[in-house]
């Protein structure tokens, strides 16, 4: 008996237990984590003039060129020695003689033809005065007086045609002497000495050596940025040139040229929607590359590739941040007084390599969040570390 009510007394006393945790549970008290604001470096926005600048690449082109070629046909007795690739010539330098034997014949011929067309129209005017002073007397018949006057005209034509073949001939004969029409650099020569050449045969190729050209693209959002009126034809003058600093490599070091953007040309590339600007280079002279200052002043060499940094506009009122401020192609984080930091909208006027341009979407004096932070929730808490851009 015992046996049997020893085990069902336990059973019921478990069961009055377990109803009495059921009637009063333990309570937890659960405790949220303390949250710990993320530092982060912030910078205050301030509006500021800004110059603008355009950067391009081209090569480097002759300014302008000159396809030599002979006026007149005849053998090459001389050539100077300036006269080979590379070589420097000065304007009206001679490069070139034919040889003037058969020139000096020629105008040996047409003087003597000249001064026998001289004698024969002089004794034809002195002819017709003597026929017309006989006319007024009725000595000498109206045929007569007709036969005078055509024989006076007839070799006045022929003295005027002798004078033109006398200076066609003074003129072939100067120019058997060929000349450089300004100062150049020899790019080709293509005749030798005691070459026979052909009127009109090409004999070098030269390039202006005072000024060359580099031809470099501009997007047409480029353009834009730069202080050149619309609508402008021909050569920007003056002030209206923006200034061109050019960099490039040359025998291992780095040099720079100064020039001037001075023209656009006319049309439009529909591929890549760009058009081709023209930059001026003035080549130093000897005199300058012997300067102290111009101890790096060397010639830009035709055919060099070089970077162009054009100066473009200057803009007001702008907020210049680092690029990386940037988050979703136009927003920035806002960190307020209460140091929440909020994603803003903002309208971009520019992107360049390192920095943003902003011209809407924030007010002078508000701070925005310059770190490369990743996870951003709208409105978390940060601690600002203040920071000078």
């Amino acid at each position: 008996m015992i046996r049997v009510v020893i085990p069902i007394g336990i059973l019921v006393g478990c069961i009055l237990f377990a109803g009495y945790l059921i009637r009063t549970p333990t309570e937890l008290e659960e405790s949220s984590p303390e949250i710990i604001p993320v530092a982060v470096r912030v910078a205050e926005v301030q509006r500021e003039s800004v110059q603008l600048t355009v950067e391009s690449q081209g090569k480097v082109q002759a300014a302008r060129t000159a396809n030599l070629s002979a006026p007149v046909a005849g053998p090459v007795a001389w050539i100077s020695p300036a006269m080979e690739a590379g070589g420097f010539v000065e304007e009206g330098q001679t490069l070139l003689r034919l040889d003037t034997s058969d020139f000096e014949t020629a105008r040996l011929r047409s003087r003597a033809a000249l001064q026998q067309a001289q004698a024969e129209s002089q004794h034809a005017d002195s002819e017709l005065e003597r026929i017309e002073e006989l006319a007024k007397d009725r000595l000498a018949s109206e045929s007569q007086l007709q036969d005078a006057r055509r024989a006076a005209e007839v070799n006045r034509a022929r003295l005027a045609d002798a004078e033109a073949s006398f200076r066609q001939a003074e003129l072939d004969l100067e120019r058997s002497e060929i000349k450089a029409p300004f100062a150049a650099i020899v790019e080709t020569r293509e005749v030798e000495l005691g070459q026979y050449v052909n009127r009109a045969q090409s004999i070098a190729v030269l390039y202006g050596a005072d000024e060359v050209e580099v031809r470099v693209p501009l997007a047409m959002p480029q353009l834009g940025f730069l202080d050149i009126p619309l609508g402008t034809r021909g050569e920007l003058i003056g002030d209206e040139a923006p200034d061109v600093t050019l960099t490039g490599f040359y025998g291992g070091e780095e040099y720079h040229w100064q020039g001037k953007l001075v023209r656009t040309e006319a049309t439009i590339d529909p591929n890549s929607n760009t058009v081709q600007t023209i930059i001026r280079v003035r080549q130093p002279t000897s005199i300058d590359m012997l300067s102290p200052v111009g101890a790096h002043n060397i010639p830009l060499p035709i055919g060099l590739f070089v970077q162009a940094n054009i100066v473009g506009k200057r803009v007001n009122d702008i907020i210049a941040l680092p690029r990386s401020v940037i988050r979703n192609n136009n927003q920035v984080l806002v960190v307020d007084r209460e140091n929440k930091m909020y994603f803003r909208d903002v309208e971009i006027y520019r992107l360049e390599e390192e920095h943003v341009l902003i011209s809407a979407g924030l007010l002078p004096g508000e701070v925005i969040c310059i770190s490369p932070i990743q996870a951003v929730v709208d409105g978390m808490s940060v601690q600002p570390i203040q920071e000078i851009i």
